[in-house]
């Protein structure tokens, strides 16, 4: 008889979603000694292996997709009776589950944020940054109650609901010889030293893609940072260029001596998207956030 437990379900999903046991358990707040037992004991019960080890990390068989699926079906209705329960002894409501892309995340996020939890001292956020496709799939699967998403992203049966405009452009020192451009496509950057964000961020790797379908070597990042502010700040410098969205980049230029210069590529447009699996089944708090990011 199978026996698992809600820390040995709460783990396989976090080690899943990671995409990494030493995450996973990371996230799980366990050893990763812990962790690997845990998961080969859970594979011995069922009698089939739950993941495929690779040398980028795991990924799930068959039999850990489907244990994968009732497993969040388990913690999901665990934490609605938590949050429903907590309405009675006054604590913390709930948590609401949110993915977002870079874009999102750093420009328009933690003022929207801020306000709403100013006002919901019972709730609390999670967030964690992805690229837009894969927060569709994570959201689609039930790994998050929303995401933010680019709008140029198929969505596929997701209800989606709009939430901010933006665009991507390139800053450039005030010197150099791009600053007097209308206009630049990405094909033409690439081949130049970048400042950047670290390289595990969702926008390096959705432009590290981009630069990959151009068929020209890969972008040359000389300096990688932990926000577009401190990009911009180091192209200033003359180091390199940078791919920000244009809110940061208007508003630190009115501080730093820099050019901002369109991207012409269609994708530098960016539609941003809220989008849920259904929003009348969140909860009642869930749907006030997404009201919230709405308004």
């Amino acid at each position: 008889m199978m026996r698992f437990d809600l820390v040995d379900l709460g783990l396989f999903r976090h080690v899943v979603e990671a995409g990494s046991i030493t995450h996973g358990a990371g996230r799980a707040n366990l050893a990763l000694a812990a962790a690997s037992v845990r998961i080969r004991a859970m594979e011995e019960t069922l009698g089939a292996a739950l993941l495929t080890r690779t040398r980028q990390g795991v990924i799930a068989t068959p039999a850990g997709r489907s244990l994968l699926t009732h497993a969040r079906g388990i913690l999901d209705r665990i934490d609605r009776m938590q949050e429903d329960l907590a309405a009675f002894s006054g604590g913390t409501v709930g948590q609401i589950r949110v993915l977002s892309n870079t874009n999102a995340l750093t420009e328009f996020l933690p003022e929207v944020l801020s306000a709403f939890l100013a006002r919901q001292a019972g709730v609390s956020v999670d967030i964690e940054e992805r690229t837009s496709d894969e927060i569709v799939g994570l959201v689609a699967e039930g790994a998050a109650d929303l995401g933010i998403v680019a709008g140029t992203v198929d969505t596929g049966a997701l209800e989606t609901y709009p939430f901010r405009q933006d665009r991507f452009v390139v800053v450039v020192s005030a010197g150099h010889a791009f600053a007097g451009r209308e206009g630049i496509a990405f094909a033409d950057v690439i081949d130049h030293d970048l400042v950047g964000l670290d390289r595990t961020s969702a926008l390096t790797r959705f432009l590290a893609d981009k630069a990959a379908r151009t068929g020209r070597p890969p972008m040359r990042l000389r300096v990688q940072l932990r926000s577009f502010d401190a990009v911009c700040r180091l192209v200033e410098c003359g180091v390199g260029l940078g791919i920000v969205p244009e809110t940061t980049a208007r508003r630190v230029a009115r501080a730093m001596a820099i050019a901002v210069v369109p991207l012409l590529d269609p994708w530098a447009a960016r539609d941003l998207t809220i989008c849920v699996r259904s929003l009348d089944a969140l909860p009642a708090f869930a749907q006030d956030f997404v009201a919230h990011l709405r308004a």
